[in-house]
C-alpha cells in the first residue's frame, strides 16, 4: 500500500505492475484504489469493460492533469495532456458522481 496525495485528500492506493496494469479493476467486485505508474508522459486510453463505475484521476508532477467519472463499458478514455500517473477509484470509495472522498 503507498499513500499519495491528490488535491488536498492524502489517500491509500494499491500499486499495480506487471498483469495488474492490463487487469486494472475488470472483474474485481471490491478493491482499493489502483494506482498505474509510467516511466514517461503518456496519453494512453483506457477503458471499462466488466467493470463498475469509477473515478479516473491522471497526474503528472504530483498534480491532478485531469479527472473524470467513467461509466461501465466506455472505450478510449483519455485525458487531454500527457500524464504519468493514474488512480482509478471504485465509486464505493467516492462520492455518488466520482468525487474523491466526501
Amino acid at each position: 500500500m503507498v499513500k499519495i496525495k491528490i488535491k488536498d485528500k492524502i489517500i491509500e492506493v494499491e500499486e499495480v505492475k506487471g498483469f495488474g496494469k492490463i487487469r486494472g479493476l475488470m472483474f474485481r467486485k471490491k478493491s482499493m484504489p489502483l494506482l498505474f505508474r509510467f516511466k514517461k508522459p503518456t496519453r494512453m486510453p483506457i477503458h471499462s469493460f466488466f467493470c463498475k463505475s469509477f473515478h479516473a484521476v491522471w497526474m503528472k508532477d504530483g498534480g491532478v492533469v485531469e479527472e473524470r467519472f467513467v461509466k461501465p463499458f466506455s472505450i478510449s478514455i483519455k485525458p487531454k495532456q500527457p500524464f504519468t500517473e493514474l488512480v482509478e477509484i471504485p465509486v464505493n470509495l467516492s462520492t455518488p458522481r466520482g468525487g474523491i472522498y466526501p
